[in-house]
């Protein structure tokens, strides 16, 4: 049964689900577009990737006899409430977790401030958000406030910033470093679309509220990628180079590594296994996902979180195809729904086109309107450009004024 102090839910009100918007595919991509590629994308890859987390690509063969090629139900079936290491949650079926919904909830803190982010923005409308506002749970189904859903190293925020009244911009050294705040950091490249230095610096700005070391800094990376994917003509190698550009110590050897091996391979199937040897030297997790080693999740110069890199990776293996790069981290197991997330983020905003038989039934599945956050931080993202513009002139004018500006020969 779950939990008391959730509710349970009306199975007869179902919350009617938009119509798909009409899309443009490819270069031809839009901000609009781009945003909705990559916020769907997102949710997506998260929602196929659920089910399968903490395992191995072998033991995902043989529970599912083959590969998946789409959206499977729980690893344990019908015992999924009770049965062990996953339980209370209903992960499959189309249910998205943690990284959507605290992507999700980042978009919610955009449309409320309608500028850059900081730190304080964390501490200042993400944390109540997540303590304070009942939202619909997937794989709870069950009506609670987020927080009771985010796992351990999310929880930290709220310990922190909302009891501890840390400095927002240090309140995350200390935290298991993992991929908890890179996961939701989609939304900082799409508000910094096209500008992937912009996108780095707001979201390591962001992201010291939550995690230190390479935690933060894959944060500042996801940010960029996704921002480097919504320039015209872009590429998976023109975003792979965009992050090495901005990457630094293990984050950046990392992904140039896995990224050298991707480049050896066009199908996940025959990736799946050099990835995993070219990542290993940089993960602390190590081989066995769910017995972690004694150094795991501890802060480095050299190591990297795995979920990024391999993302990346498996955009390379696919050329940007969305489905391709998606399965692919879906089949590579381990903490597979995080870097389905990613990999589908960039994807998305590459313009390559979410299977509508996936996102619908993840929207009806979920209970999620998937494309309204991708509405509003459009006009968000409009928004914040025009503001931009506005104080860069500015900054022209009084730069010039005191004889910044040199006269041309």
């Amino acid at each position: 049964m779950p939990p008391k102090d959730l509710k349970e839910p009306n199975k007869t009100k179902q919350p009617k689900q938009p119509e798909q918007p009409e899309q443009a595919e490819g270069p031809d991509a839009g901000l609009e577009d781009r945003i909705t590629g990559a916020l769907v994308g997102a949710a997506v890859g998260d929602a196929l990737g659920g089910p399968v987390e903490g395992y191995s690509p072998d033991q995902i063969l043989e529970r599912h006899a083959g590969r998946v090629h789409g959206i499977v139900g729980p690893w344990n079936g019908d015992a999924w409430r009770t049965a062990r290491p996953i339980a209370p949650y209903h992960k499959g079926d189309g249910h998205v977790t943690d990284d959507t919904l605290m992507t999700h909830a980042l978009v919610r803190v955009y449309a409320t401030v309608r500028d850059h982010l900081d730190a304080y923005a964390i501490a200042d409308h993400l944390v109540p958000d997540l303590m304070q506002n009942p939202r619909w749970i997937p794989e709870l189904e069950a009506e609670a406030i987020p927080l009771q859903r985010i796992f351990l190293a999310e929880k930290w925020l709220a310990a922190r910033l909302h009891y501890g009244h840390i400095d927002p911009r240090e309140a995350g050294v200390g935290n298991i470093v993992n991929c908890g705040a890179a996961m939701y950091m989609a939304p900082v490249g799409l508000v910094n679309a096209a500008h992937p230095a912009g996108a780095y610096a707001e979201a390591l700005d962001l992201a010291g509220a939550h995690q230190s070391s390479y935690g933060r800094e894959a944060a500042g990376v996801f940010a960029a990628a996704v921002a480097a994917a919504c320039v015209p003509g872009a590429t998976p190698d023109s975003v792979v180079t965009a992050c090495l550009a901005l990457a630094k110590d293990g984050t950046r050897t990392a992904i140039e590594r896995v990224c050298e091996v991707a480049a050896r391979y066009s199908d996940f199937e025959s990736a799946l296994a050099p990835l995993r040897e070219a990542i290993a030297p940089y993960d602390t997790v190590g081989p066995d996902y769910r017995t972690p080693s004694l150094d795991a999740r501890r802060p480095s110069r050299t190591r990297a979180i795995e979920e990024l890199p391999v993302a990346l990776g498996m955009l390379v293996v696919s050329g940007g195809d969305y489905r391709h790069a998606v399965l692919g981290s879906v089949n590579y197991g381990r903490d597979c729904d995080s870097i389905a997330t990613m990999a589908g983020a960039v994807a998305g905003a590459l313009g390559s086109p979410v299977p509508q038989e996936w996102s619908k039934t993840v929207a009806e599945a979920s209970r999620l309107d998937l494309w309204e956050p991708a509405a509003t931080l459009t006009a968000v993202t409009r928004e914040v450009f025009e503001r931009d513009v506005r104080r860069r002139r500015a900054h022209e004018a009084a730069f010039s004024e005191i004889g910044g500006l040199r006269c041309s020969d």
